[in-house]
């Protein structure tokens, strides 16, 4: 885990993960750090400022994405469903199946919550589902060919980063060993200031 300069990447600060975890999906909430593990079914909470950890918190799935909509941590597993979490016991208190029509969406991997919006990445593809967080549907599908395009570098370098700053109403999006950090704008997107 990194805290980046975002203008020019400097690395400011960072920890690693014991070897034995494969680090996932990653939020911040409530002045803490969220992150999930893939397979060891472990999450662990660090300070926000210091990168301490905190604390732990078992889960029963794989660990794929992970996000927050200001009451409760959002995680998934790769299926298609959507699991709302309480920030402090961890227990699940909603599930959500993402479908686009009738069809269930699986793969959904980084997960990233925009203005009632649930952004999704679809694991090895360039497209990023926009879901409602009431009902599961998807809304939209962002395309992003043309930006994956410019950093594919193997099986595994796929879109895997999305990021939403509040303050500057700005989305970002990577990949996995992508140089680059890349600002983009949704057209149609969700409106400014609220769903």
């Amino acid at each position: 885990m990194r805290k980046v300069a975002l203008d020019t990447g400097q690395v400011i600060q960072k920890i690693s993960l014991p070897s034995q975890y494969f680090g996932e999906g990653l939020t911040i909430f409530r002045g803490k750090i969220y992150q999930l593990t893939w397979l060891s079914k472990k999450g662990f909470v660090y300070d926000l400022r210091s990168f301490r950890k905190v604390g732990e918190f078992p889960y029963d799935a794989e660990g794929w994405g992970l996000t927050h909509d200001d009451r409760s941590l959002i995680m998934n597993d790769g299926t298609n469903k959507v699991r709302y979490i309480d920030p402090v016991s961890f227990g699940v208190t909603r599930t959500l199946e993402v479908y686009a029509g009738g069809e269930g969406v699986v793969n959904l991997n980084e997960l990233e919550y925009v203005k009632g919006e649930i952004f999704a990445n679809i694991w090895h593809s360039p497209r990023i589902a926009r879901i409602d967080a009431r009902s599961g549907q998807v809304l939209a599908w962002i395309d992003l060919t043309s930006i994956v395009s410019k950093e594919r570098h193997g099986d595994e370098s796929v879109l895997n980063g999305i990021a939403y700053d509040k303050a500057g109403d700005r989305l970002f999006v990577t990949g996995k060993n992508w140089s680059r950090l890349f600002e983009i704008e949704v057209e149609g997107g969700p409106r400014k200031g609220g769903p």
